[in-house]
């Protein structure tokens, strides 16, 4: 007789509120500074290099330490472990807020990647623990996936409407009473869980992983940065996967890894992992460029930009939705090839129909289906993910799909990023007789360089870069739905025979 999963009650609902919030905090601060960066380098004179720092240090430490606090998660105990990092965050933040240099900005924005990355594996974990029927715990990884990626893009929002009335540090403070929440009521709602078999934790392996991860992440952002593949770029690529290699070997190694390679003998915890960063990235390499062509080709204010793509997130949260009830009837293997093919179709619909002068609606409609698909697809993902990984590795299991996540989100913003400024620095060669090296770089460098011209010769520059920009856009856009084909096809294929959880009645 199949043995029914224990159904959560109440207060598994409400702590699930409670772990959601801290993941779209963790996640929200990947974005936050987008709208305060002039304010912050006016008053802290940041040089350009000290200012990319500020902006890409969050995300370089939270994306290397991830699979270490998983680890470290699973050892200690993963409440505990969300309760420290909810101190470290609140103290990161509020170090951050009253920054009076950018040095202290960069070291506070480093503790922030350190808290960060307690947060987003803790959060899911607990979750994994709470929810042990099926069709509940995809629900609930579903509600968390929502919050977790949306925050993304709320972020510009909330720092765009803080900075309406407040000063840059603001942006940071909004942490703070989230934290003491998570503080107070975490131990009364969420239940404490670990591995009572592990040890301690691997230095050398925790070394290893952060060494591995982070070059790998540094030269992709590098090449999107410089549209360019650079010496220093490779190197750093190189070197983090032979370093990853030696990571791994030593996992295989080990009597307790941090990192249970034997998970990936599943095909479906492999297929799983591998979709989850093919979905990311598309969606965050088309996002940058998205925005870019909101504000500049469009003209449109950033604030102003940033609320037309709040459809974007409820177009995730309804992806979400329809794939939880799908997945009720249809292997859940299925109805992530199918959010994939959604997500494809989005692609497709930018391809065809975005020009120069799109009205901003018909461009967030398309946009919409394509983040809708991608809501179905990655929900599923991480609870299959999840799914495939022993209870005692949840942690695990956790930080890898995140991980997977960040690698496959730095690799679509370089690759795509790439892609589109090589066709935007092409057309508009071939339309701007002499155009500089400036203004073919980026359409940013454009708008710099129309600003020497005399009034007729700038008009026209300018009109040349949207069209080329616009045109980056839609090519890129069609590589995208050819990406997104490709792993709906191949993700139907490998995970189709994972089973349809059994509904358990009322």
């Amino acid at each position: 007789m199949t043995e029914i999963a224990e159904r959560a009650g109440r207060r598994e609902w409400v702590g699930l509120v409670v772990l959601t919030i801290p993941a779209l905090l963790a996640s929200m601060d990947l974005s936050v500074l987008f709208m305060a960066a002039p304010w912050l380098s006016a008053d802290l004179e940041p040089s350009g290099t000290q200012l990319l720092w500020i902006m890409d240090v969050y995300g370089f430490l939270m994306a290397g330490l991830l699979i270490t606090m998983g680890s470290l998660g699973d050892r200690i105990g993963r409440r505990r472990l969300l309760l420290a990092g909810a101190v470290a965050f609140g103290a990161a933040s509020l170090l951050a807020a009253y920054a009076t240099t950018p040095e202290t900005l960069i070291a506070a924005r480093a503790l922030l990647g350190i808290g960060g990355a307690t947060l987003a594996p803790s959060t899911l974990s607990l979750i994994r623990g709470m929810f042990h029927d099926p069709n509940q715990r995809r629900a609930a990884i579903g509600v968390w996936t929502a919050a977790f990626t949306g925050g993304v893009a709320v972020g510009p929002i909330i720092g765009g409407l803080l900075l309406e009335h407040f000063w840059w540090g603001s942006v940071f403070l909004i942490n703070l009473p989230v934290m003491v929440l998570l503080l107070i009521v975490g131990p009364l709602l969420l239940p404490e869980s670990r591995n009572p078999g592990h040890g301690g934790i691997d230095v050398a392996s925790a070394v290893l992983s952060l060494a591995a991860v982070l070059p790998v992440i540094y030269g992709i952002k590098e090449i999107a940065a410089d549209a360019a593949v650079s010496a220093l770029a490779v190197a750093a690529i190189v070197a983090g996967v032979v370093l990853g290699v030696v990571f791994v070997r030593r996992q295989r190694s080990l009597d307790d890894p941090m990192i249970d390679v034997r998970l990936f003998r599943s095909p479906a915890f492999s297929a799983a992992v591998v979709t989850n960063a093919a979905v990311t990235f598309g969606t965050a390499g088309m996002g940058a460029i998205a925005v870019q062509y909101v504000q500049v080709v469009l003209g449109i204010r950033p604030f102003t930009a940033a609320l037309w793509m709040l459809p974007t997130v409820g177009g995730t949260i309804v992806g979400i939705a329809v794939a939880n009830l799908l997945a009720r009837r249809i292997a859940p293997g299925v109805v992530v090839g199918i959010g994939a093919a959604v997500a494809a179709l989005g692609f497709a619909l930018v391809a065809m129909t975005v020009e120069v002068d799109s009205a901003v609606g018909v461009v967030i409609a398309c946009y919409t289906v394509l983040v809708s698909g991608v809501g179905m697809a990655a929900s599923l993902v991480i609870d299959l993910i999840l799914g495939s990984a022993p209870p005692e590795r949840s942690g695990s299991a956790a930080a890898t799909s995140e991980t997977a996540g960040e690698l496959g989100a730095a690799t679509g913003i370089a690759v795509l990023g790439s892609v589109a400024v090589a066709v935007y620095g092409d057309s508009l060669r071939q339309s701007v007789d002499g155009a500089t090296e400036a203004a073919t770089g980026s359409l940013g460098g454009a708008v710099a360089v129309a600003d020497t011209l005399p009034a007729g010769e700038a008009e026209a520059l300018l009109e040349a870069a949207r069209v080329a920009f616009t045109e980056g856009f839609t090519v890129t856009a069609a590589v995208g739905a050819v990406v997104l084909a490709i792993v709906a096809l191949t993700a139907t294929v490998a995970l189709r025979r994972r089973p349809v959880a059994v509904a358990v009645p009322e």
